[in-house]
């Protein structure tokens, strides 16, 4: 696959869909690069929003990481500034209006290859983190592109990297190789009416229609191109992406969310968990993909070996600050019951949350700015005498069931 043919596809059909217009709706959030998820898992907490922070977003298409983070950057109050990259002028087009409607300043845009930083280097040297979603997967050679992200790395960054893993996308692959046979020659949008014509065709036996986890197809126009007729797209289980990590020089600090890769999230009988007792992190992670098959992308956050093990952050002490992510911790906590339970969708399937006592009282008081020091005293004072050490106990609980399931990181 030549830059040329990558190239033509996003600007015949920017990826993903995105009319400028909406942002005065909504701020699409995700993951990679949601700037507390940054914080938590490539900088151990300790962002100083007073200094500004450098990120590049290679591969930005239309923009969703880009705006994202540049406007959680605007929102804290960072000075830094980001750094769009990409092949396709229609799709930069779109980032750029998106820009325009929020008002954002804080974006320089540009047109290259990841595989060619050395331009941006040289205006504005390495970046203290690298956004790269959905990019390495549709590469010749995704190690090559690892390599020259992390050659754009300043020392202590990360990289906030998602490709696509192959038992959730069961079928796809399939039915990519059956469109090249009769769609290969076609120009794009005809290759798209093809594609929808075969799909509703198709017998019930196909993969692609039985596969639950999988529905870009029913989407617009850039979502099925990229999805069944990209000129380029392989998929990584986990031991790959270690491998491709391990191919820039860096390592796997976290991957997204936790519970995803656990083990005992999915399989409730410890005659056999226990069969995986001495297995590293990420070799039960590998096992908990087989079993589950309903990954469809790993997303992860990549370091340097020397710097994992600050890397993500830990309950550790009473100068963590608990911050939250799309939940109201005070509502939840008005109906949570001391020992309750939450549940939370992850993966299609609904996962129960077993809380602490004290699940509800800690809840109501994290608003992103009270250290657990303060928490601590101020549950003390309400429910008796509390031993620190029994409280961060509960808290621990209570901020693994939350960060598994990417409701709750700490800041510092």
């Amino acid at each position: 696959m030549s830059i040329d043919t990558l190239r033509a596809q996003y600007e015949a059909f920017p990826y993903p869909a995105r009319n400028p217009a909406d942002e005065t709706k909504r701020l699409i959030t995700g993951s990679p690069s949601h700037l507390d998820e940054v914080n938590h898992n490539v900088f151990g907490g300790r962002l100083d929003h007073a200094k500004p922070l450098s990120v590049l977003v290679a591969g930005g298409g239309t923009g969703d990481g880009t705006i994202m983070i540049a406007q959680q950057m605007a929102d804290a109050g960072n000075p830094g500034r980001v750094t769009y990259l990409d092949l396709s002028d229609a799709a930069r087009g779109i980032a750029e209006a998106r820009a325009g409607a929020r008002g954002l300043t804080n974006i320089d845009f540009r047109r290259g290859s990841l595989l060619d930083l050395g331009g941006l280097l040289e205006e504005g040297g390495p970046f203290d983190y690298i956004d790269c979603c959905g990019v390495l997967h549709h590469l010749d050679e995704p190690a090559a592109g690892i390599r020259s992200l992390a050659g754009a790395l300043k020392p202590g960054g990360g990289i906030g990297l998602m490709v696509y893993a192959p038992y959730g996308r069961t079928g796809v692959y399939p039915m990519q190789a059956a469109l090249r046979t009769i769609a290969a020659d076609l120009p794009p949008k005809e290759q798209v009416a093809l594609a929808r014509r075969l799909i509703e065709r198709l017998p019930p036996s196909n993969w692609l229609l039985r596969n639950p986890f999988i529905n870009d197809h029913k989407q617009a126009d850039a979502d099925l191109y990229d999805l069944l007729l990209h000129s380029c797209d392989r998929p990584f289980t986990v031991p790959e992406l270690a491998e491709l990590a391990a191919a820039g020089g860096l390592a796997i600090a976290a991957l997204v969310e936790p519970y995803r890769y656990d083990p005992a999230v999915w399989v409730k009988d410890p005659r056999l968990l226990k069969r995986l007792d001495g297995l590293s992190r990420l070799e039960r992670a590998a096992w908990t993909e087989q079993v589950t098959g309903s990954m469809t992308k790993h997303i992860a956050y990549l370091v340097r070996p020397e710097d994992a093990e600050g890397a993500v952050a830990r309950p550790d002490g009473p100068e963590a600050v608990p911050v939250l992510r799309d939940l109201d911790g005070a509502a939840v906590a008005k109906g949570l019951p001391p020992g309750g339970v939450l549940e939370a969708e992850l993966m299609g399937a609904v996962v129960p949350l077993p809380l602490p006592r004290l699940a509800g009282p800690i809840l109501a008081r994290v608003d992103g700015r009270a250290s657990l020091g303060t928490i601590h005293q101020a549950v003390a004072e309400k429910a008796g005498p509390l031993a620190w050490d029994a409280f961060l106990a509960q808290f621990t609980q209570l901020f693994t069931a939350l960060n598994g399931v990417g409701k709750m990181y700490l800041r510092r």
